[in-house]
C-alpha cells in the first residue's frame, strides 16, 4: 500500500492545479476574476490554423533551371532530325544545314527563356503565380507568365518556324515539339523547408492581458474571447515555473489525496471483502491495476498525447469486475477517475464521461456466460460515449451543427484498447493464482478432458453431478452468489470417484455390489477416499483451488451413515472409532459451498425414492436439509435460514419436475 502511494505521487504530473472550472457559453458563476500578473492570450486551433494558412500564401514555391535538360534536347534533336530529313526523302546540302541551325537557335531560344512544369498546389488563380527561382546559387522572382509552358512553347515554335521562308515546317514542328520538356524544375525538398519554417513562425499568442485587468465578471456569459483569456491564464498557472509555486508543496498534496484514496479502498476491502483483504495477492494485483492506470495517464500527460481520451479507463473496472466483483470494480473506478480529474482540463466533464461508461462496462458483464459480451460491452461503453458527449457537446455550442465529430475519434480508439482487458485477465490469473468468471465458463464445458474422462469411467457419477450442478445453480442464483463457480463445482465435485466407480452406487449395476464383500470400516473409508481422491485429481489437472474448496467440502465432516450404523447393529460389543466413518472435511465455508453440498445430498438422497411423488420428496428436502444444519455443516457458510427455506423450495420444485410429479401437490 506505502508501495503503491509512493508510485503514484511521485509519477503524478506537478504543477498547480488551475482552482476555476469554466465552460464557453456557460455563465460565470465565480467571482470577479482579476489578472494576478501579465500573461499573453493564446489564440484558439481555428486562429491558429487560418493564421498558418494564410502565411503559406506569402511562402514562394522554389523551383531550379536543369542546365542538363537543354544540352540532353539538343543532343537528341540533332539525331531525330537526322532521322526524319532522311525518312522524308530530301537531300544533304545547304537547305538541311539552314533547317537544322533553325531549329537548333529555336530550341535555345525557348529554353533560355525558360520552360515550367506547373505545380497543381500554386495554380490557384490560373496558369499563373509567383515563384522563386535560384539560378547559380541566386534567387530571383518571376511570375509564371514570363516563362513558357510545355503548351505555350509548342505554340511559339510554331509561330517562330512560320515566320522563316525557308523552312521545312513539317520536319521542324515534329523534332522541336518532342524536344521540349520543362527545364525549370520545382523543388519540393526546399520549398517544404521554407513552408515549416514559416508555420513554426507563426505566433500561438495575440495580445496580453495585464497585471489587474478583469478578465470577467461574475454572471457574465462566458464568450469565445472571455474564454481564451481563462484558457490562457489556466495555461499560464500551470505551465509556468515562476507562477507556479512551490513543487514540495504540490507533492505534499498529492501525497495526501492518494493517500486518502488508497486508504479508502483498503477500508472498503476491510469492511465488505475481509477475503480479500485478508489475502496480499489479492491486495497486490488491486494495487498493481490501479498504480499501473495512474501511471500510464501520468507518462501519457507527459508526451503530451494530443487526447487524454485514447486511454482506455474502462479496462480497470472490467478487469476488476471479472475477477472479482461488481462493488469492487466501480468503488475502484470512482477512486481511479477522482484521482486522475486532479490533472485534467474540463474534470468534470472527464468525471461524468468515465464514470458513466465505467458504471455501463460493469453493468454489461455482471453474469458473464459468453465470450462475445465483451464486444457487446464494447459497443454498448462507445454507445454511452456517444450520448455521453453529444450532450455535452449540446450544452456546449447549443447547436447540432457546431459539433466537432472529430474530436469523438479518440473514445473509439478507447474502446477498442479496452479490449486488451482480455489478454490481461489471462496474465493476471496465473500470476497471481485468481480464477475468473472467464475460467470457469472454459471449466463447464463437459468436453473438457476431465469430465469427458467421468462420463466414460463414471457415468452415473456424471449424470448425478449434472443434476447437482442444476440444482446448485438454481439455488445460488436466487439467493444470491456465483452461479457460474456454483456450477463448475458441482461438474467437478465428484471426480475422485474415478478411481473405483463400482464402489459408488450410482455406478453399480443390478445385483452387484463389491461391499457386500468387504469389512463395514474399509467400505467407509473407500467412500470417504473419494474426497481425498478428488483433490488430488485434481492439483494434478490443475483446477483453481475455488473449485477444489467444492470437492474437500461438499460431505463436510459428516459421517458415512449407512456403513457406520451397519457396524453399530453387527457389533455392537466392539468399541468403534467414529472418525473412521467420518469425512475429513472442512465444512463449507462459503455460500456457494454449502448449497452444493445440500444439493449433492439431496440429488443424492432422491434417488433412492422408489415411488417419487409431492410428499416424499417434501419430506426428503426438510430430512436432508434439517439433518445437516443439526449436525452444524453450515455454522461458517454465511447462509441464513431465510436463504435456507429459499433453497427448500427450489430444490423441491426442481426434484417434481425432473420426476414429473405435479407441483399442485405440494402442500
Amino acid at each position: 500500500m506505502g508501495l503503491s502511494i509512493l508510485i503514484i505521487t511521485v509519477i503524478l504530473p506537478k504543477q498547480p492545479r488551475f482552482k476555476y472550472e469554466f465552460e464557453k457559453g456557460h455563465v460565470w458563476l465565480h467571482e470577479d476574476l482579476v489578472s494576478p500578473y501579465n500573461f499573453s492570450i493564446r489564440k484558439n486551433p481555428e486562429e491558429i490554423k487560418s493564421d498558418k494558412e494564410s502565411i503559406l500564401k506569402f511562402v514562394l514555391p522554389v523551383y531550379e533551371i536543369d542546365n542538363k535538360v537543354v544540352e540532353n534536347q539538343i543532343s537528341q534533336y540533332q539525331a531525330d532530325f537526322e532521322v526524319k530529313w532522311k525518312n522524308a526523302g530530301l537531300k544533304d546540302g545547304k537547305e538541311k544545314e539552314l533547317n537544322f541551325n533553325l531549329g537548333t537557335k529555336i530550341l535555345r531560344d525557348i529554353y533560355d527563356r525558360g520552360v515550367i512544369g506547373l505545380n497543381k498546389k500554386y495554380q490557384r488563380d490560373g496558369d499563373q503565380y509567383v515563384i522563386s527561382l535560384l539560378k547559380n546559387g541566386v534567387e530571383e522572382q518571376l511570375s509564371t507568365s514570363s516563362l513558357y509552358t510545355q503548351v505555350s512553347a509548342t505554340a511559339a515554335v510554331a509561330e517562330l518556324i512560320a515566320k522563316e521562308k525557308e523552312a521545312e515546317t513539317t520536319i521542324l514542328l515534329s523534332v522541336i515539339k518532342d524536344r521540349i520538356t520543362p527545364n525549370i524544375i520545382y523543388n519540393e525538398r526546399f520549398t517544404e523547408k521554407l513552408e515549416k519554417q514559416a508555420v513554426e513562425n507563426v505566433s500561438s499568442t495575440r495580445g496580453m492581458v495585464q497585471k489587474g485587468e478583469l478578465i470577467i465578471a461574475k454572471g457574465n456569459s462566458i464568450n469565445e474571447e472571455s474564454f481564451q483569456k481563462l484558457e490562457s491564464l489556466r495555461i499560464s498557472y500551470e505551465d509556468d515555473d515562476n507562477i507556479s509555486g512551490d513543487r514540495d508543496f504540490v507533492l505534499g498534496g498529492q501525497f495526501l489525496l492518494v493517500g486518502m484514496v488508497i486508504s479508502l479502498l483498503m477500508v472498503f476491502l476491510f469492511l465488505f471483502r475481509k477475503d480479500i483483504f485478508a489475502d496480499n495477492r489479492k491486495i497486490s494485483l488491486i494495487l498493481i491495476v490501479v498504480t499501473g492506470m495512474l501511471v500510464f495517464l501520468s507518462w501519457s500527460i507527459r508526451i503530451k498525447l494530443p487526447s487524454l481520451y485514447y486511454i482506455p479507463y474502462c479496462i480497470v473496472p472490467i478487469i476488476v469486475r471479472i475477477l472479482f466483483d461488481t462493488r469492487l470494480a466501480m468503488n475502484i473506478h470512482l477512486l481511479v477517475v477522482l484521482i486522475a480529474s486532479f490533472f485534467l482540463p474540463n474534470s468534470f466533464e472527464f468525471a461524468f464521461l468515465q464514470i458513466t461508461a465505467g458504471m455501463v462496462a460493469i453493468y454489461s458483464i455482471k453474469n458473464l456466460v459468453r465470450r462475445e459480451q465483451f464486444l457487446i460491452s464494447a459497443l454498448l461503453i462507445l454507445l454511452n460515449y456517444f450520448v455521453a458527449y453529444l450532450g455535452i457537446s449540446l450544452i456546449r455550442e447549443g447547436s447540432f451543427a457546431s459539433i466537432e465529430w472529430i474530436k469523438f475519434m479518440p473514445f473509439i480508439f478507447s474502446v477498442l484498447f479496452s479490449l486488451l482487458a482480455y489478454p490481461l485477465i489471462y496474465l493476471f490469473e496465473k500470476l497471481f493464482g485468481i480464477t475468473s468468471d472467464i475460467t470457469l465458463i472454459e471449466l463447464t464445458n463437459t468436453n473438457s478432458t476431465l469430465l469427458r474422462e467421468l462420463a466414460f469411467k463414471a457415468p452415473g457419477t456424471f449424470q448425478h453431478s449434472l443434476q447437482v450442478a442444476n440444482l446448485a445453480e438454481s439455488a445460488i442464483f436466487k439467493i444470491g452468489g456465483n452461479a457460474l463457480l456454483v456450477r463448475a463445482g458441482a461438474l467437478y465435485h465428484d471426480i475422485g470417484k474415478m478411481d473405483n466407480p463400482q464402489f459408488f452406487i450410482e455406478n453399480q449395476n443390478k445385483g452387484l455390489n463389491p461391499h457386500d464383500k468387504l469389512p463395514y470400516e474399509d467400505s467407509a473409508q473407500i467412500i470417504i477416499r473419494h474426497v481425498i481422491n478428488g483433490i488430488e485429481m485434481a492439483r494434478r489437472n490443475n483446477l483453481p483451488e475455488v473449485i477444489i474448496d467444492f470437492i474437500r467440502t461438499h460431505h463436510g465432516n459428516t459421517r458415512v451413515d449407512y456403513f457406520y450404523q451397519s457396524f453399530l447393529k453387527n457389533f455392537p460389543e466392539k468399541i468403534v472409532d467414529e472418525n473412521t466413518f467420518r469425512y475429513p472435511g472442512p465444512i463449507p465455508f462459503t455460500k456457494e459451498t454449502a448449497v452444493l453440498m445440500l444439493a449433492d445430498s439431496v440429488e443424492a438422497a432422491s434417488r433412492s425414492l422408489k415411488e417419487p411423488d409431492a410428499e416424499s420428496i417434501n419430506k426428503l428436502v426438510e430430512r436432508i436439509i434439517d439433518y445437516k444444519l443439526e449436525q452444524n455443516q453450515l455454522n461458517d457458510s454465511n447462509i441464513t435460514l431465510k436463504e435456507i427455506e429459499t433453497i427448500k423450495l427450489i430444490f423441491k420444485t426442481m426434484l417434481m419436475g425432473i420426476y414429473h410429479v405435479r407441483i399442485d401437490y405440494l402442500k
